[in-house]
């Protein structure tokens, strides 16, 4: 059921960064539901891709009685930055970051380019857009950033160090813009999902009882907006596997194979 259009005109817009993910349409579709404007931003635009956002926007627009508008974006092409930010028919309310690319760890060690690209997707595009947005909130004085980052940033694995270094990194800008915004009226929020099935995860192997559904993670940074967190674990249970890993000794963890 949408929201009543009285409530919905007085709820804050949000862009979502990276829309075409499964995460990122879970929580779009969430944000909806509750009637909020939403702009969908996603490399190649509204048409390209496996998500064709223009249907999506009309899908949504139709159930829920929400303004969505699609606009494409690119979170490494750092030069086209300031004129995506002009773009948008205005300063978003909520800004959700759920860019990623989870890479191949063989080749990321082969391929300087590959590693690269991870990192670059994962740390460096969305550290520099959510740097922009908070400017021209912090500007306003209102207004919430939520970035998705990842349980695997707790602690470099031979698994995954480059993307688990580069989470590691966007987890920290995220800390760090929480701690100078405070009192500005943003609000920065840190999500980490651990496993969730989607696209990204198709075909590994994941223990159910530690892999959430995105539409799990949507309600989870649904709620984190509304009530003020700043770092959510989207499964509990993954504060006290990390806080584990993370305390062994290096000469014991340099030993493991996680």
């Amino acid at each position: 059921m949408s929201a009543p259009a009285d409530l919905a005109a007085d709820l804050p817009p949000v862009l979502i960064l990276g829309a075409r993910s499964d995460i990122a349409m879970a929580c779009a579709r969430r944000f909806a539901r509750a009637g909020h404007p939403l702009m969908l931003a996603a490399r190649g635009g509204a048409e390209s891709g496996a998500e064709n956002l223009q249907q999506a926007a009309q899908d949504m627009t139709t159930r829920h009685a929400v303004t969505v508008t699609c606009h494409a974006f690119d979170a490494t092409d750092l030069d086209a930055l300031p004129g995506f930010l002009d773009s948008l028919p205005g300063l978003p309310g909520v800004v959700l970051c759920a860019v990623g690319v989870m890479g191949d760890q063989a080749e990321s060690q082969r391929d300087p380019a590959a590693a690269a690209c991870v990192i670059r997707t994962n740390f460096e595009g969305p550290a520099l857009v959510l740097g922009a947005l908070a400017e021209r909130l912090e500007a306003r004085g209102t207004g919430t950033l939520i970035g998705i980052s990842s349980v695997a940033g707790e602690r470099g694995r031979a698994s995954n160090y480059v993307y688990g270094a580069a989470k590691a990194g966007f987890t920290a800008y995220l800390s760090g813009l929480r701690n100078r915004l405070h009192g500005t009226g943003v609000r920065v929020i840190t999500v980490l999902p651990g496993f969730v099935a989607t696209r990204m995860t198709e075909g590994l192997d994941l223990p159910a009882r530690l892999t959430a559904q995105p539409a799990e993670v949507a309600e989870a940074v649904f709620r984190a907006q509304a009530r003020g967190h700043d770092v959510v674990w989207v499964r509990p249970v993954w504060r006290v596997i990390m806080a584990i890993i993370r305390a062994l000794p290096e000469q014991v963890f340099k030993r493991t194979r996680l």
